[in-house]
């Protein structure tokens, strides 16, 4: 478990320096095809399925590589 949340923790702060330095790097993040975007007057709705579904993918692998 130790091991999971050390490398998570490694994984974010690469993440937030990427980010912090090249803000448009994770544009893509919430504007791929297959999210659902629905406006109508003052009210949005925003179903992020297929990044949901990106992020789990990546996440299943990840976390597989490190429980072996």
């Amino acid at each position: 478990m130790a091991k999971i949340l050390i490398g998570l923790g490694i994984v974010l702060v690469i993440i937030g320096v990427i980010w912090l330095l090249f803000p448009s790097a994770f544009s893509w993040i919430g504007n791929l095809p297959g999210d659902i975007k629905h406006t109508s007057g003052n009210t949005r709705m925003y179903f992020p399925v297929v990044t949901m579904i990106v992020i789990s993918i990546v996440a299943t692998i990840v976390l597989n590589l490190f429980n072996r």
